[in-house]
């Protein structure tokens, strides 16, 4: 039998990224790379990048900085002045439907970095766990986005590169992800999803709620712990 094709998964450690990563691991040898940008939870975050890494056998691991969001500001998971929204109505940003929470133009320098390294290793794919309908609303999570990436790259890299860029829970509703995590046995127990705090899950906070929503509409527990997992549900239920 041939040796699997080569992948670099970007693996936040959140639910979506986790299960692009077992879906990944169906097909490729998998080279894990994750991105840190002055976030409010990035050392739980990275805690649970190397708890999947470790579950997966993982041992071609990338961890890089992103220090310019924090300076740049904009976002409220990298700048302290901005607070993260708890409301159920989606918080407008310089006048455009678009949550506080959205770090600008972010996926883009995640991608560059997994395009450099892909390169280097010989990876034909980029797997990033993308959700287009049941998600914030971020722009840089739309199909559209990653296939004009795809062209960029095969402009800026040597004439025989070929990487693909792979969104295979793109189109999946937060629910469906989560089936299909649990049908492959992805370690969702070791997932962070929470915008605001490292020991406990808010419960409140955008992503708590997706992730709530997601788990109910999946019939399935939600393995990690909540600091106000009652209201995080009441307000799921609304």
């Amino acid at each position: 039998m041939s040796e699997k094709p080569k992948a670099v998964v970007l693996l936040s450690g959140g639910m979506d990224s986790c299960v692009t990563t077992a879906i990944a691991n169906q097909t490729h040898l998998l080279a894990l790379l994750h991105a840190s940008y002055g976030q409010r939870t990035e050392k739980r975050e990275r805690w649970a990048f190397d708890e999947i890494a470790d579950f997966y056998g993982v041992r071609e691991r990338l961890a890089v900085r992103f220090d310019v969001f924090r300076q740049i500001g904009g976002s409220a998971l990298t700048e302290a002045g901005m607070a993260v929204p708890e409301s159920e109505k989606v918080i407008e940003a310089a006048g455009a439907a678009i949550p506080v929470t959205y770090v600008p133009f972010r996926n883009a320098h995640f991608l560059a970095a997994a395009v450099s390294w892909a390169e280097v290793i010989g990876a034909s794919a980029i797997f990033i766990g993308a959700v287009a309908e049941d998600s914030s609303g971020y722009p840089d999570c739309r199909p559209e986005y990653y296939r004009a990436f795809e062209n960029l790259i095969r402009e800026g890299t040597r004439p025989e590169t070929r990487i693909e860029i792979a969104t295979p829970v793109i189109a999946m509703r937060k629910s469906e992800i989560v089936r299909r995590g649990v049908e492959l046995g992805a370690p969702l127990e070791r997932t962070w999803s929470c915008y605001q705090f490292e020991d406990e899950a808010c419960g409140v906070c955008d992503s708590c709620r997706l992730r709530l929503r997601a788990f109910a509409g999946a019939g399935a527990a939600d393995p990690i712990a909540y600091r106000d997992r009652l209201a995080g549900r009441a307000r799921v239920a609304r």
